[in-house]
């Protein structure tokens, strides 16, 4: 995803970010196109109203459009990955627990 770039000044960047959501009762979908100028992702992801909740679009929107930026978000990390094992960077040491298993 990223091109190493020699010694150069601090910039500031813009990525550009549509969120598209369409509803057909009771399925709601989100997509995410983020554009960085160099590459674009998409991402896609639906949440589904239980036919016994009352209709809230809302609901649905805010499902959807969480789900569809967490699947942008391992999308990113993933690529940042392909970029650090491009370049030739020793394999990261996984990081410790947060708490041991109980024996």
């Amino acid at each position: 995803m990223t091109r190493p770039v020699g010694n150069r000044p601090p910039t500031a960047k813009e990525w550009r970010l549509n969120l598209y959501l369409s509803e057909h009762d009771p399925d709601t979908t989100a997509r995410i196109v983020l554009d960085t100028g160099d590459n674009v992702l998409e991402t896609c992801a639906e949440a589904r109203r239980n036919p016994y909740d009352r209709e809230v679009p809302e609901i649905g929107d805010e499902l959807a459009a969480g789900r569809a930026l967490i699947a942008l978000g391992r999308e990113l990390l993933r690529a940042a990955n392909g970029d650090i094992e491009a370049m030739g960077a020793p394999e990261a040491t996984p990081p410790a627990p947060l708490w041991s298993p109980r024996e």
